[in-house]
């Protein structure tokens, strides 16, 4: 667990006079060429945004003047109908009303360019009188779904359906109708007003929009009514799994929106709009490619200018690196030196464990975040069994080994990076374990013990006849008023009373405040 002996926030001259003069080179280019493409990004940004929220203006005004130029062409047919539908509930349709009734057809049909034709059909779908001077002949119009629609609702309400070609003369219309009754309320026929499909075509030509862009007029259920650009085959096909029918008119009846269209699969800005009097929606869309081509040919440019500036910085950068790259190894020779003096002042020098000094820093430290967490924290201290005599026995030199075959099996036993094995002083060795309650300390304890007696160190003046150990096991969760000196107290009581109660055991510290030993067996 590296823990530093000096406190880099207070040490001389601060973090930043410690820092490499190569690596300050290399952070300052980086940082120089970020900012440029940080501020290349930007203006890329809002450019970009300016010419998409140009073009959602552009496309919210196409779609209102679509929006008001439908209503008022639907309203228009809608009025004519309402009109005649009035006088047919009055006056009936017989005989002696056809002439007249036909001739007024007639008039209202020349009155709007958008009318086709103005058709009665009694309640049989059979033709009674259109704008035209002769009738059709065929089967009539029983089929169609603006007929089954009035024969079925009793709705007086104008039905816009989807997209016919007229059986009189082939040409494609949309229908508006209207279901007569008669005085009692009953199903009499339909009168249906059929607009040029062709007069919403001339009217979209009259925008100007890319040759990527689009222009609908739907049904509220996405059946396409009219489309520019013109395809016949998709006439009456359905729009309805596309996203402006699937999320965003539920949401609101207005807008725009960047998608994907579900006819052709182009991107495009749409705007869309959905009328208030007529189940139909409009809608006005510009490309993607086409709204930011401009963008892309600017972005292009600078793009070249900032990388030719970032390429003359990181050509000056790495002469000047170049340059203080032997002063930045010297820096580094020092530095290690200075490592190397840490490293001999807070380690034991015999056994390479951590010394006092920084066993002392890391309890500051672990006190403080076992506070923070509310998390265990734990401490085994342990001593070699009858040490003295073996001093006596070998000499100092083997006393030395002792030790540090001991060390080394104390090191061995700590597998976390957090664990901190540390040399007390003479003979006595202590563990500091972070995170780690009682039942965890007491496990290490007793693997450390049989590591030391898996050395086979012999013993002549130990009852075993080889060299043991006896811990004492502590542990508790800080809470930021405790006592370092009665936290390493309560380990050594543990410690003291493992080895009055035969020594080459563990013990740990009851909760009542006493020792509870646990017995191991020697193997």
């Amino acid at each position: 667990m590296p823990i530093p002996l000096h406190d880099a926030h207070h040490a001389p001259g601060g973090a930043l006079k410690r820092l490499p003069l190569l690596k300050a080179a290399v952070l300052f280019i980086a940082a120089v060429c970020l900012c440029l493409c940080g501020l290349l990004y930007l203006q890329l940004e809002q450019s970009h945004r300016q010419d998409l929220d140009a073009a959602q203006v552009a496309s919210a005004n196409l779609t209102r003047a679509m929006a008001q130029q439908a209503e008022d062409t639907f309203m228009k047919a809608d009025l004519v109908l309402t009109g005649l539908t009035e006088w047919l509930q009055v006056d009936g349709y017989g005989s002696a009303q056809k002439a007249r009734l036909q001739k007024t057809f007639e008039r209202r049909v020349l009155a709007l360019e958008q009318l086709h034709g103005i058709f009665l059909f009694d309640k049989n779908g059979q033709w009674v009188v259109t704008s035209f001077e002769d009738l059709p002949r065929g089967p009539g119009v029983a089929d169609r779904e603006y007929f089954k629609f009035h024969q079925q609702n009793v709705s007086s309400v104008a039905h816009i359906g989807p997209a016919i070609r007229s059986r009189k003369n082939d040409e494609w219309i949309i229908p508006v109708s209207k279901r007569v009754n008669d005085k009692n309320g009953n199903f009499q026929g339909v009168l249906l007003a059929g607009i040029k499909m062709s007069y919403f075509d001339q009217f979209f030509k009259s925008f100007s929009i890319d040759d990527n862009g689009s222009m609908f007029l739907a049904l509220t259920d996405g059946t396409l009514l009219a489309r520019r650009p013109y395809v016949e085959a998709q006439i009456g096909t359905s729009l309805a799994n596309g996203e402006i029918f699937q999320t965003l008119l539920p949401r609101a009846p207005s807008g725009s929106a960047m998608v994907s269209s579900v006819v052709d699969g182009v991107v495009r800005l749409y705007g869309y709009h959905q009328l208030s009097a007529y189940p139909l929606v409009v809608a006005a869309a510009s490309s993607k490619e086409a709204i930011l081509k401009g963008w892309e040919a600017t972005a292009f440019q600078s793009i070249v200018i900032v990388a030719l500036v970032i390429l003359g910085v990181g050509l000056f950068g790495w002469v000047f690196i170049h340059q203080v790259r032997d002063g930045e190894r010297i820096e580094a020779d020092l530095r290690k030196a200075q490592e190397a003096l840490e490293l001999i002042a807070t380690h034991d020098s015999l056994t390479g464990l951590a010394n006092r000094r920084l066993f002392e820093r890391a309890l500051d430290i672990e006190f403080g975040r076992g506070a923070r967490r509310s998390t265990s924290l734990s401490l085994i201290m342990l001593d070699i069994d009858f040490f003295k005599r073996y001093n006596d026995a070998y000499g100092h030199v083997a006393g030395d080994h002792c030790l540090a075959e001991v060390a080394r099996a104390l090191k061995s036993c700590c597998h976390r990076k957090a664990d901190l094995a540390v040399r007390y002083g003479g003979e006595e060795f202590a563990v500091l374990l972070p995170e780690t309650d009682i039942h965890g300390a007491l496990a290490i304890a007793e693997l450390i013990r049989r590591s030391v007696i898996d050395k086979n160190i012999t013993h002549s003046g130990s009852p075993t006849g080889y060299v043991t150990v006896s811990l004492g096991c502590y542990a508790f969760v800080p809470t930021g008023r405790d006592s370092i000196e009665m936290f390493i107290q309560c380990a050594d009581a543990a410690l003291y009373r493992a080895k009055h109660s035969g020594r080459n055991r563990s013990a740990v510290l009851s909760l009542e405040g006493g020792v509870e030993a646990l017995m191991r067996s020697d193997r």
